[in-house]
C-alpha cells in the first residue's frame, strides 16, 4: 500500500491579507532599546556631551546630546548608514519611549560635517618632512570633545566596577575598506582607512581611538593613542599592562612604557609584551639558540610544533636610557609536524616578543601576549561588522572620524549595559545577540490616567529581567 503524503505548510499561500491602512495604535518593533538609552543616561553622557561637544550656533532643533544618543540607538539596533535614520523615524513608539524624535538623515549628516575642518588636513600636510607621504591630522575641537565624552564614560564604568584593579591595554590598527575616491591605499593595496584602537582587555571597552587614512602605517606615532588610553583609566586601577603587535615595537613608545616617571601617564611599573620586528640581527641571535634551549609551550597542536626560548639579544639602536636594564626577548619557533613546508616555502617560522616582565616563564608570557587577538581584534570585528563603523558615511575625514568614534561610544555603552544591569550569561553577548534577545522586542504603548505604559510581547521572565536592569541603571534627576 503506497504511503500517503501530507502536504507541507510551506506549499500553501499565506492565509492573511495586509491592510493598506497603518495601525492606529502606537506600536514599536524596538521595545528593548530603552535599556540602551537608560545606560547612556545613567552614565551621565548627556551632561558630558553638553560640556564637551559644542558645535551648535543656534538653540533651535536637536541639541548635541540628543544627536549623540540617536547615533548610539542607530548603532544598537544595527543601522549601517545615515539613511537608516529614516527607518527609525518610522517607528513612532521608539520616539515616544525615548522622549524625542530621531533626526532625519540630513540633520544627522550635517551634524557629522561639523566635526570636519579642512584646515586641519592642510596643516598636517604642511608638517610633513620631504620624505613623508602619510600624515595624521590634528583632531578638531568637536572631535576632541567627543573623545573626552568616551574617556569619562570609561572612567564612570570603572568607578562602578571598583573591584577591577588590573588594566591591560591592547592596541592595534585595523583596515576599513572603502571605495570612496578620497580613501587612500593601505599596505596590502586595498583602498580605505586604518584607524587605531586601544582596548581595556579586562572590561572590553575602547579607551581611545584615532582615525587615520589607509596609507598611514600602524607603526606611525603609536604613543599618542597609548597615552590617551592610559589617561582614560579610572583611579581605581592599580596594576597596569600593555600588549601590542610589531607596530608597537617603536622606540618612543617603548621608552615611555619603561619610564616609571613617564609624562602623561600613570606612575610606576607598566608590564608590556610587544611583538618584536624581526631584524636581521635578531634573527641571527635566534638561530644561535642551542636545541636544548627550546621548549614546547601551550596546548599541543595537531599540525604544528610550537616552541619558545630565551634569546640573548641587545638591539643595536641607541635608544635606551643610561643605566636602563636591557629588555627581555623571547623567541618563538613553529614547525610542521610532518616536516612539510609552509605556504611561503620555509620549514621553520621564527617570531619574538620583547618585554620588561622578567618573572614570568616564557610560555606564560607568550600565551598572555596572544590573548590580544581575542580582545582588541575582537572589538575591531564588532565595531566594523556588527556596529556602523565598517562603512564610512562620506568623503570628509573629520566626519568619518566622528562616525567611528560614535560607534566606539555605542560599543562602550552596550558593554556598560551588560556589566551593570543584564544577567551574567549575557556578559559576552555581542550586539547581534542583544538585538535578538532584547532590543528587537515588539511592544505597544498604552496611555491611561496620564501615564504611558509599555507592554512588551515577550515572556514574564524577560519582563522581570528588563525591569531589574532598569533599576540598576538609575538616572540622576
Amino acid at each position: 500500500m503506497p504511503k500517503s503524503t501530507k502536504p507541507s505548510p510551506t506549499e500553501s499561500p499565506l492565509l492573511f491579507e495586509v491592510d493598506p491602512e497603518p495601525l492606529p495604535e502606537i506600536l514599536t518593533a524596538l521595545g528593548g532599546v530603552p535599556l540602551v538609552v537608560q545606560a547612556f543616561r545613567s552614565l551621565g553622557l548627556p551632561a558630558l556631551v553638553k560640556e564637551h561637544v559644542r558645535i551648535k550656533e543656534r538653540q533651535r532643533g536637536y541639541d548635541e546630546a540628543t544627536l549623540v544618543e540617536s547615533f548610539v540607538i542607530l548603532n544598537a539596533v544595527g543601522g549601517e548608514c545615515i539613511d537608516d535614520f529614516v527607518r527609525l523615524r518610522e517607528d513612532a513608539g521608539l520616539s515616544e519611549m525615548v522622549g524625542h524624535q530621531m533626526p532625519s538623515p540630513s540633520v544627522a549628516r550635517k551634524f557629522l560635517y561639523e566635526f570636519h575642518e579642512e584646515a586641519k588636513i592642510e596643516e598636517a600636510k604642511q608638517r610633513r618632512t620631504p620624505e613623508q607621504i602619510a600624515y595624521i591630522p590634528e583632531e578638531t575641537e568637536a572631535l576632541v570633545g567627543l573623545g573626552l565624552v568616551n574617556r569619562e564614560l570609561v572612567r564612570e564604568l570603572g568607578r562602578r566596577c571598583p573591584d577591577q584593579r588590573i588594566a591591560t591595554v591592547d592596541q592595534d590598527a585595523t583596515i576599513i575598506e572603502s571605495r570612496k575616491q578620497e580613501a587612500l591605499r593601505a599596505y596590502e593595496g586595498e583602498r580605505g582607512y586604518q584607524p587605531m584602537l586601544a582596548v581595556w582587555a579586562e572590561m572590553n571597552v575602547v579607551l581611545a581611538d584615532e582615525f587615520r587614512d589607509g596609507n598611514v602605517p600602524a607603526m606611525m606615532a603609536p604613543l599618542t593613542v597609548a597615552k590617551q588610553a592610559f589617561a582614560a583609566l579610572p583611579e581605581t586601577v592599580t596594576e597596569y599592562y600593555y600588549r601590542g603587535d610589531s607596530a608597537s615595537h617603536e622606540s618612543r613608545l617603548i621608552n615611555w612604557l619603561r619610564d616609571e616617571e613617564r609624562e602623561g601617564g600613570p606612575r610606576g611599573f607598566i608590564g608590556f609584551g610587544i611583538s618584536a620586528r624581526m631584524s636581521e640581527a635578531l634573527h641571527k641571535a635566534i638561530l644561535k639558540i642551542p636545541e636544548q634551549g627550546w621548549e614546547a609551550y601551550g596546548e599541543a597542536h595537531a599540525r604544528e610544533i610550537r616552541e619558545c626560548a630565551e634569546v640573548s639579544f641587545v638591539p643595536g639602536e641607541k635608544t635606551e636610557h643610561k643605566d636602563t636594564q636591557p629588555l627581555r626577548y623571547v623567541a618563538i619557533r613553529i614547525r610542521q609536524r610532518q616536516e612539510t613546508l609552509f605556504e611561503d616555502g620555509s620549514k621553520v617560522k621564527h617570531f619574538a616578543v620583547v618585554t620588561n616582565i622578567g618573572e614570568w616563564k616564557a610560555g606564560r608570557l607568550i600565551q598572555w601576549h596572544r590573548e590580544k587577538a581575542g580582545t582588541v581584534e575582537g572589538v575591531h570585528d564588532v565595531v566594523k561588522n556588527e556596529l556602523a563603523g565598517g562603512v564610512m558615511p562620506c568623503k570628509y575625514f573629520g566626519a568619518n572620524a566622528a562616525w567611528l568614534r560614535l560607534a566606539v561610544i555605542s560599543h562602550n555603552v552596550m558593554t556598560a549595559l551588560k556589566r551593570l544591569a543584564l544577567p551574567a550569561d549575557l556578559l559576552t553577548a555581542r550586539p547581534k545577540r542583544l538585538r535578538f534577545l532584547i532590543f528587537n522586542t515588539p511592544g505597544r504603548l498604552v496611555h491611561h490616567a496620564r501615564r504611558t505604559v509599555l507592554r512588551l510581547a515577550t515572556t514574564a521572565q524577560r519582563i522581570i529581567d528588563w525591569l531589574e536592569a532598569a533599576k540598576l541603571l538609575p538616572i540622576a534627576a
